[in-house]
């Protein structure tokens, strides 16, 4: 009896078919539009100044998640196990960009950084890009060479490409993103068998290698002086920070109210970028930050869980990876905003202004529901 249960459940399985995690697209097009209705709170005011348009930011970001959403459908619908024969072209694509935006007349330097390369009106940042190709490149490797990354030899080549991106990103500088690169690529080789003195042997000199880089820049001491006391230095380098906390301290447990923010009245830098917590946190408050951390955790819980049940390695380490790096960069956004790291500039998925940043997470998004409708079982 229980073996003609059995039999009739794998026949009920086998006869369902797999639609995916339509409940990982619906968190993510929910973080997307609570993102731009907090873009809009956090920069109406400075875009209105500025531009004279109260809506700037939030049409840039509108025209983003349009093509996000695109990029998103096509992702969905391409079969990913077809992205293996992108892989080099991908990854050879990614180093050249990150290499032309020290090309003069290509590289546009902001605020003493070249992270951006012009194309007539539009703005791209490799990074972003760099990010996926590693992610890739991993997952074609591994796939190939399930028993490599348990060995250190095995490993180096993920090494070697990850460790040229990483200077290439570092160079520019942004040491926030080389940071959750690193992490990431760390993350994903411990994720396919690395083991652990293994892991320890890349993890030491990359943490000693971290001090390095801190201690090699004026700039970084000083970001790093304003993280121990951002008070002994207040309208410099802990401004940022000050301005920031004040705008969390004021949210208390129920916030001062949607579109309320004080901060946003050219207090708080970057207010509808990097540094968008801030106000998100001063308007819906302690009781309100639990639930949108919830959503980013959610988005990550379907990512793992996809992860667990796709039907080849080359899924698993990819979706992994997109987990991961949206985990990675989220929690490397919320301890800068919140004073525990010393601060770097790094946009919180899904939910800062950037028209790079979005469209090229909600294409990795698309590719995690290519994989679970791919999945071993229903979701």
């Amino acid at each position: 009896m229980k073996q003609k249960i059995n039999l009739f459940d794998k026949r009920l399985r086998k006869g369902r078919k797999n639609r995916g995690d339509i409940f990982l697209v619906i968190a993510v097009t929910v973080l997307a539009i609570v993102g731009t209705v907090f873009i809009y709170s956090a920069s109406n005011y400075s875009a209105l100044a500025t531009y004279g348009d109260a809506f700037y930011f939030v049409k840039k970001q509108v025209i983003g998640i349009m093509l996000g959403i695109v990029a998103m459908t096509a992702a969905a619908i391409f079969d990913y196990n077809k992205l293996i024969k992108l892989t080099i072209p991908l990854a050879i694509i990614s180093l050249v960009l990150l290499g032309l935006v020290f090309v003069p007349g290509l590289g546009i330097e902001m605020y003493g950084a070249k992270r951006w390369l012009g194309l007539g009106a539009f703005t791209i940042q490799p990074s972003e890009i760099a990010k996926f190709a590693l992610i890739l490149f991993c997952a074609t490797y591994v796939s190939k060479n399930p028993e490599k990354p348990k060995s250190f030899l095995g490993i180096l080549p993920i090494l070697l490409y990850g460790g040229v991106t990483c200077l290439l990103i570092i160079l520019e500088p942004n040491m926030s993103i080389t940071v959750c690169v690193a992490a990431l690529m760390l993350t994903i080789l411990f994720a396919s068998g690395l083991k652990i003195k293994s892991f320890l042997l890349i993890i030491v000199p990359a943490l000693i290698g971290a001090v390095g880089l801190i201690f090699a820049e004026p700039y970084r001491l000083s970001r790093l002086a304003a993280f121990l006391n951002p008070w002994s230095n207040p309208k410099g380098e802990g401004y940022q920070l000050i301005q920031s906390l004040y705008a969390l301290g004021s949210g208390g447990w129920f916030g001062v109210g949607l579109f309320n923010s004080r901060q946003k009245y050219a207090f708080l830098p970057f207010a509808e970028s990097d540094f968008i917590l801030s106000v998100i946190g001063e308007e819906i408050g302690f009781v309100g930050m639990i639930f949108f951390f919830a959503l980013i955790g959610f988005i990550i819980f379907r990512g793992l869980k996809i992860a667990s049940k796709s039907n080849n390695v080359f899924g698993y380490v990819l979706a992994v990876g997109i987990s991961m790096i949206f985990g990675i960069q989220a929690i490397v956004n919320v301890l800068v905003v919140t004073g525990s790291i010393p601060p770097t500039g790094l946009p919180l998925p899904l939910v800062s202004s950037g028209n790079t940043s979005i469209i090229i997470f909600m294409a990795e998004m698309g590719v995690l529901f290519n994989i679970s409708k791919q999945a071993k079982d229903t979701f």
